[in-house]
């Protein structure tokens, strides 16, 4: 991610409001979607950039970035599609006793094992050690969570998440073993469909995420949607395996 010297960009002081998010960056920018830089990762902070539908991103001897992308991905829960093998993975991960899904359990170690996953184009992290820091931080505070795949009592795979009210932003995933990931992403939207949260955040288009039912939506849409949903009570973030048969009954309704 590189940003030319010469490109004019909003610079936030500490405690300063965020700018409107329609003057991110544009198509045709060096960095669509940027909106600032500056400010802090305090939970204060975080906690405004989320409600705004803005989040950071950043490289090691950057500042802090902000982005709000147009169009922005996101996956509605109830278009969820589970392909054939995953729901047979499901079923058997269900039906095993040794293993289960943990919420919140883990969170440190999730988030850690995250930024020191390989992604394939990427030869470094984007989850600096400040970053973490700041999430896990954010955790204590009740706006992040963490979904974890554990199998014989070892934790194999998860994912992190902010949550404001039911406005939930996917952040990252990792995985030790195979489907790891794709389990606790399922567990993830089996519990977001049981607490009537509407979708997940994606952030941006990816193939994999369009190949689950995520769609892009106008970055108008998104943001007015995270200002509603954040204004509602914070759902009651546990899972209940009862949530697995919700889930392949949906999908199956939905084939």
């Amino acid at each position: 991610m590189t940003i030319k010297k010469d490109s004019v960009l909003a610079w936030l002081e500490p405690g300063q409001a965020f700018p409107a998010v329609s003057q991110a960056w544009g198509a045709d920018s060096p960095a669509p979607g940027l909106l600032c830089a500056g400010s802090d990762l305090r939970p204060p902070t975080l906690r405004s950039a989320y409600s705004q539908g803005i989040f950071p991103w950043y490289s090691a001897g950057q500042p802090v970035l902000w982005w709000s992308p147009e169009p922005r991905m996101v996956l509605r829960v109830n278009e969820f599609r589970l392909h054939p093998s995953l729901k047979k993975t499901l079923k058997q991960f269900a039906n095993t006793a040794s293993c289960e899904i943990r919420v919140d359990s883990a969170f440190e170690e999730v988030i850690r094992s995250c930024s020191s996953s390989p992604r394939d184009g990427q030869a470094g992290t984007w989850i600096l050690p400040e970053m973490i820091d700041a999430y896990i931080e954010f955790h204590r505070a009740g706006f992040a969570h963490s979904i974890e795949t554990w199998a014989n009592g070892q934790l194999v795979g998860g994912l992190y998440c902010v949550a404001i009210g039911q406005a939930v932003f996917g952040e990252s995933m990792f995985h030790r073993a195979t489907d790891g990931s794709k389990i606790a992403l399922a567990a993830l939207v089996a519990l977001c469909r049981h607490q009537c949260i509407p979708l997940i955040d994606c952030q941006q288009n990816t193939r994999h995420l369009a190949s689950l039912g995520a769609q892009e939506i106008s970055r108008t849409v998104f943001v007015e949607g995270v200002q509603r949903l954040a204004r509602h009570a914070s759902p009651h973030w546990k899972f209940d395996p009862v949530y697995w048969n919700q889930l392949v009954a949906l999908t199956s309704a939905n084939a």
